[in-house]
């Protein structure tokens, strides 16, 4: 009888054996694959909150500030979450908006008057995780900036018109509330009739409302009644252009394009796209290089324009308006250059000095050619 061999290598391997056997026909497990791995989760959106001092409608102020608002969705998709309150008084009221605003959560909040400001600036103070935007004001805090549009620029450009096309030398405004924002609107759109016809003079009705379409109504038909035949407004309702339509006369869309509201009165649209200034505002908060800043836009920057020139007005007069809108592109044309004088003949800005953006800011007197008198608060 053979004895059981003893052998180290061949008992290793007689241990090894059944082992191999079994594991035949199975497969190495496979590390999953990237798809199954979990996904970094998506950071929350930026929470955006829009305060409205009129209804969003289909035209003027707060309809072009919406129009923007529908823009930043479009260019930043989910990453931003937008929401607004329409129709908020001036005051009081604000504040507790924008409180509210803040309390949803809200980063990023955009105060769309000028009446804005002081409640902007109480809430600003208390929250500084949160920033905020202001149109129109001049007050600012670490928190809080400025933004505001050229509007005068506009204003010029449907003046040349304007002086163009009157018949009676007398041309109208129907304004708001006396701060130099609209004050600036009033002289500039008489500097530009006057660089065309030197014997225009402007009549202003005020109706101490930016949004009050009976009231600007009012203040239409009673320019109108003293022979002002071409009509421009610093309010945000259609009243005026649709009050020039039935009377015969003509007048300027403000804010967006009014057209189709007033066919036949309608000679221009001054228009505000606040796009640009709302999708830098969004990028550098998203990014985290949003700082204090005052930014004032205009035709440079895409943000005035005069739109749908009626094909009433002369070649000539279009040629012009492009020809001033291109200088106003490029700073080759300057509105606010001396000599300027205010409506008592007092030289405001000396001959041949352009204005700096202090000095626009600081206009409550009007120029010469307008009539009336400023009222207290302006």
């Amino acid at each position: 009888m053979f004895k059981r061999l003893q052998s180290p290598w061949l008992l290793a391997a007689a241990v090894a054996l059944p082992l191999l056997i079994a594991g035949c026909g199975k497969e190495e497990p496979k590390p999953a694959p990237a798809s199954a791995k979990a996904e970094a989760p998506k950071p929350d959106p930026l929470k955006i909150g829009f305060i409205y001092v009129g209804p969003t409608g289909d035209a003027g102020w707060t309809f072009a500030h919406d129009n923007a608002r529908k823009e930043i969705e479009k260019e930043f998709g989910d990453k931003v979450k937008t929401s607004f309150v329409e129709s908020v008084p001036e005051g009081a009221d604000a504040e507790r908006v924008i409180r509210d605003l803040v309390g949803q959560g809200n980063k990023l909040i955009f105060g769309t008057t000028f009446g804005y400001m002081e409640p902007m600036l109480k809430v600003a103070e208390d929250t500084k995780a949160v920033r905020f935007e202001h149109a129109t004001g001049y007050k600012s805090a670490e928190n809080m900036r400025t933004y505001d549009s050229r509007t005068y620029e506009g204003a010029y450009l449907a003046g040349i018109i304007a002086g163009k096309m009157t018949k009676t030398n007398k041309l109208g405004v129907v304004a708001s509330i006396p701060i130099p924002e609209v004050l600036r609107n009033i002289n500039a759109y008489t500097l530009g009739a006057q660089s065309v016809n030197p014997k225009v003079v402007t009549r202003v009705v005020w109706i101490n409302k930016w949004f009050d379409p009976g009231k600007e109504r009012e203040g239409a038909v009673a320019l109108m009644d003293q022979g002002a035949d071409v009509l421009l407004q610093n309010t945000d309702s259609t009243a005026v252009v649709q009050a020039a339509n039935e009377k015969g006369k003509f007048a300027f869309g403000w804010d967006s394009d009014m057209s189709k509201f007033a066919p036949e009165a309608h000679l221009a649209s001054a228009v505000i796209n606040w796009t640009p200034y709302y999708k830098k505002a969004v990028k550098e908060a998203l990014d985290g290089s949003w700082k204090k800043e005052h930014n004032w836009w205009g035709v440079k920057e895409g943000a005035i324009d005069l739109v749908q020139i009626s094909a009433k007005v002369p070649e000539d007069v279009k040629k012009l308006v492009e020809e001033r809108k291109a200088g106003l592109k490029d700073g080759s044309f300057v509105i606010w250059k001396g000599p300027i004088r205010d409506q008592a003949g007092k030289e405001m800005l000396p001959k041949d000095q352009a204005a700096d953006d202090k000095w626009m800011h600081d206009i409550k007197w009007y120029v010469k050619g307008v009539e009336g008198k400023v009222p207290s608060g302006g």
